[in-house]
């Protein structure tokens, strides 16, 4: 959500000394484990807007993403 969406782009690269999320979500798709990004912060946020997303990243309606999130018996939110 919101700027968070940078994170599933390849032109994303973490601060020295801290994890990559970017890869770690790389590698849940990697195991087809789906990734969603929400379309309207795709549109309007981040600093690498405009940039592709890697491939196995999906874009998702915010109600596809409140559905999925009703439906997780688990969920990750960064």
């Amino acid at each position: 959500m919101n700027d968070s969406v940078d994170l599933a782009r390849d032109v994303t690269k973490p601060p020295e000394g801290y994890f990559d999320l970017g890869k770690m979500l790389k590698e849940l798709t990697n195991k087809n484990i789906p990734v969603k990004v929400c379309g309207t912060c795709k549109v309007r946020c981040g600093i690498h807007k405009g940039e592709p997303y890697f491939d196995g990243a999906q874009e998702a309606k915010m109600t596809e993403l409140a559905q999925w999130v009703k439906e997780a018996d688990k969920v990750i939110s960064f």
